[in-house]
């Protein structure tokens, strides 16, 4: 049975008349930046996610650039980053002309390290971005007691974690501002591009909508330098369609990832395979599914052949990027990260998946290892 990593068409399909309607609605409107639809979502987000302001951007991306602009990153300054995580986190810190100051990974979640966050911090330092990472939250109370103790605004890149929780508490409320990205593989997609910003901060909200729109209250006259970071009316649209759907969604993930952990235990395999790892205090919303081997490479090769969609996330953290080679990092800097970089790989997850396409991509991972003369036990992660 070949499975794919993701397949779009079985959560948009069944939405497909109310999609089409909402996108013919702004059609017949004319309105297709900013405008009713979009004011509409940032009202409806604000209170699903249950944080007082939300700020629709153009992307993910977008939305780290403008919280780092809300809080008048200079050139100079330092912002403390996981060195594991997507390229957004730390490029947004450098097209601003910061410095981003990188932290190895727990070894247990695959998030940032928060002792490494507080040992990182020096005058210099502007802000602290700690990842959300697949779905799960940071551990936040370490690091926002030790940004409280420095001064230091703290930005959720919460891009690939929409609805999940931190001690109850929904991530991208925690610190000064939340990033959430919509690209279309995250767990509520648009068709395109689209992100938002969050704050329960007044006034950090009165300046994100500000910078959003070129600094320009009103039309034509300029407080700041800001950007275009507008959302499509045609995205704000599509979303107000799926969003409702999101805690289903959620839950189905949820439901495959307990199944999952149910047929590697029935697999046999033992240790030989680590999975994601799920504390107690927080809600995991699983936008990805990351298992561990120390040879990787070659179970991924092994899934290829056999048809079950997999994907690396991420194979080279920051410091060996070759864009980041003047900040100074050397291999094993960071050896925890370097190694979730090793051995890390994301198994199909998505809410749709039948319990049949489950059984085939765990029967298909049994094979990989029962095949091997004697697979490594990776310790880097464990059972949950």
């Amino acid at each position: 049975m070949k499975v794919p990593l993701l397949d779009l068409q079985a959560q948009n399909g069944p939405l497909r008349a109310e999609i089409l309607a909402a996108i013919t609605r702004v059609a017949d409107s004319q309105r297709f930046i900013m405008g009713p639809e979009v004011d509409a979502l940032e009202r409806e987000f604000a209170a699903m996610l249950g944080i007082r302001h939300a700020i629709a951007v153009s992307s993910g991306t977008d939305a780290v650039l403008l919280a780092l602009m809300a809080v008048d990153l200079r050139p100079g300054d330092e912002v403390i980053t996981p060195t594991y995580s997507f390229f957004a986190t730390a490029g947004c810190v450098a097209r601003l002309g910061a410095r981003p100051v990188l932290v190895d990974s727990d070894p247990q979640t695959f998030n940032v390290d928060p002792d490494a966050v507080a040992a990182a911090i020096t005058p210099r330092t502007k802000a602290i971005i700690p990842v959300h990472l697949f779905g799960q939250s940071a551990e936040m109370d370490p690091i926002m007691r030790a940004a409280d103790r420095a001064g230091i605004p703290v930005i959720e890149d919460a891009a690939q974690a929409i609805g999940a929780t931190y001690q109850s508490r929904p991530v991208g409320g925690i610190g000064a501002f939340g990033c959430f990205s919509f690209f279309p593989s995250k767990n509520l997609g648009a068709f395109g591009d689209a992100g938002l910003v969050t704050t329960n901060d007044d006034a950090l909200a009165k300046k994100a909508r500000l910078l959003r729109t070129h600094g320009m209250q009103p039309k034509y006259h300029h407080h700041l330098v800001g950007g275009n970071f507008r959302m499509d009316a045609l995205q704000a649209a599509v979303l107000r369609v799926k969003a409702p759907h999101l805690a289903a969604w959620t839950e189905a993930r949820r439901r495959n990832a307990a199944r999952y952990r149910e047929l590697f235990a029935q697999s046999g395999i033992g240790d030989a395979i680590a999975l994601p790892r799920e504390p107690h205090d927080r809600l995991h919303i699983y936008n990805q599914f990351v298992i561990r081997t120390a040879e990787r490479d070659a179970l991924k090769a092994h899934l290829d052949a056999a048809g079950i969609g997999n994907e690396i996330y991420y194979p080279i953290p920051f410091h060996l990027q070759p864009c980041f080679a003047d900040l100074g990092y050397r291999r094993g800097a960071f050896p925890h990260a370097e190694r979730a970089a090793a051995e890390s790989l994301a198994i199909p997850i998505y809410g749709e998946l039948t319990r049949e396409q489950q059984e085939a991509v765990v029967s298909s991972i049994a094979a990989f290892v029962d095949a091997r003369p004697k697979a490594p036990r990776s310790t880097a992660g464990a059972r949950a």
